[in-house]
């Protein structure tokens, strides 16, 4: 569990998820069910805030491999991606940790004295590295795929274009572009409800949002200069 340990301390953001850690670490042995939980609760806990994170909504009491799956989503993943493939592995064992968890959990469900005794020894030891390990696995690359795509957008490079596209954080903000890209796009109507094209793309995607966004700027920009080197 050291790499995720490392990780968790790399990004401070993630920290408080060690909590999860020590549990599924402290229990692997005596009560592999707690561990089963805590390995659960680590990976939903980390796929809702990159899902909150990203502006993602989720539905009430989802599935932790719908969960799984909508964090992926919300990292760029799509479809055809080998990464994205994967993940709906992934997933799958998310979901059967879930429902293991529902088997030998003491507090799942009510279990006689002799279901209490024996839970633990439905899963042998080889099938426990093996879900633990997954587990960490999907941890590891759900944080650090986060972090590492938040600080491409964080940290452009430098020049007109990129201030802009760092400054693109804040949607009420960026009235000038808000309006380019509705007036090319309109709104979108769903029933009762309508948005528009610049609300959405900041809702579902920030990082494509910040993209065009750069891209206006810099479009912006030229002429500017243009008239400049006209003066001179």
């Amino acid at each position: 569990m050291e790499k995720l340990r490392l990780t968790l301390a790399q990004y401070s953001r993630w920290q408080p998820y060690g909590v999860y850690v020590d549990r599924m670490e402290g229990h692997l042995e005596s009560d592999f069910s707690v561990a089963v939980e805590n390995a659960k609760a680590l990976l939903e806990g980390i796929s809702k805030e990159i899902c909150a994170a990203k502006c993602i909504p989720l539905a009430n009491a989802p599935a932790i491999s719908v969960v799984l799956k909508t964090a992926f989503r919300a990292l760029g993943y799509n479809g055809e991606q080998l990464v994205t493939q994967v993940s709906t592995s992934l997933a799958t064992i998310g979901q059967l940790i879930g429902t293991l968890r529902n088997e030998i959990g003491p507090t799942s469900h009510g279990k006689s004295l002799k279901e209490l005794g024996d839970r633990n020894e439905k899963v042998d030891l080889l099938t426990r590295d093996f879900l633990i390990d997954s587990t960490l696995v999907v941890a590891v690359f759900l944080i650090r795929a986060f972090e590492e795509r938040n600080g491409d957008v964080a940290a452009p490079a430098s020049g007109a274009g990129a201030a802009g596209a760092d400054a693109a954080t804040e949607y009420d903000d960026q009235e000038d572009f808000n309006s380019f890209w509705d007036d090319s796009f309109g709104e979108f109507s769903m029933g009762q409800y309508s948005y528009s094209a610049s609300e959405i793309l900041f809702r579902v995607d920030l990082q494509a949002y910040q993209a065009e966004y750069k891209d206006f700027m810099e479009s912006e920009q030229q002429p500017i200069e243009a008239a400049d080197l006209q003066s001179e």
